[in-house]
């Protein structure tokens, strides 16, 4: 008896397995960058390669929102992109490698769901 999936080639099961991830990069917005980080960027991504899902993009300004109105914010979204992983854990293992935790930032990992 066929379980129905007998037909789908390799990959589409792989893709079936894996969820997409935003990573939302966090880091002071007066920040400069350091000689040489554009390159460790750039190095990352291609050791990211085909897990990236959205090279998404930088953010060069940002304000929280909240109950009390609006104003900046010390750890402020710079950026943001979308992966596939496994699990979550698989997911902060890729974060683990972001040239910004070296300068002092952060990476928000956060599972994405499909609407």
């Amino acid at each position: 008896m066929s379980s129905g999936t007998d037909s789908v080639p390799m990959n589409s099961r792989e893709e079936q397995l894996m969820s997409k991830y935003v990573f939302a990069f966090r880091n002071d917005p007066d920040r400069a960058a350091t000689p040489g980080e554009e390159e460790a960027w750039g190095a990352w991504f291609g050791e990211l390669g085909g897990a990236v899902a959205d090279f998404g993009n930088r953010v060069s300004r940002a304000t929280m929102v909240g109950a009390n109105g609006a104003s900046p914010y010390p750890d402020a979204l710079s950026g943001y992109v979308v992966v596939n992983a496994d699990s979550v854990d698989s997911a902060v293992q890729l974060a683990q490698g972001c040239p910004g935790l070296r300068a002092g930032g952060q990476v928000e990992v956060g599972e994405i769901l499909e609407m």
